[in-house]
């Protein structure tokens, strides 16, 4: 375990280096290094994992679940979260009002799947309950064959 948590410790461009090398010198290690970095599992751990039954977590450099860092639009100069003005202000008065609404039903819609899980999950568990409720079917000593 310390072995990997020393790995995790060495600085992302370095790991892109190695990838480099990597390919150059044989190629399955630089992919390899590559699915490695991809799924944030070496250069600092930050990034989105699977948890539990397929759901995506953003993680932070100690493993904790946090909230994901807001998209970067840097080069259009609009701040951090902002898209890039269109230089039409009803454009993007428009715009701003429909990205509102659209994360609105985007947080409805996750809301939604997360009580259809649970009702899976509780249906699933119910039924498991009744199965062990019943008692076993008697076997057939003499089976016809």
């Amino acid at each position: 375990m310390q072995f990997a948590a020393r790995l995790n410790e060495v600085p992302k461009p370095l790991w892109i280096l190695a990838m480099i090398l990597g390919f150059v010198w044989f190629w399955p290690v630089g992919l390899g290094i590559a699915l490695m970095l991809g799924s944030g599992h070496l250069g600092g751990g930050c990034g989105w994992r699977r948890r539990g039954r397929g759901r995506w977590m953003y993680v932070d450099q100690t493993g904790q679940p946090t909230e994901p860092p807001p998209p970067v639009w840097g080069k259009w100069g609009g701040g951090p979260s902002a898209p890039p003005p269109s230089g039409n202000a009803a454009f993007d008065d428009y715009r701003a009002a429909t990205l509102r609404r659209l994360e609105e039903e985007q947080k409805e819609f996750v809301d939604y799947l997360e009580r259809l899980r649970q009702a899976k999950d509780k249906a699933e568990f119910d039924q498991f309950m009744a199965d062990r409720r019943r008692p076993p079917a008697p076997q057939d000593p003499f089976p016809q064959h």
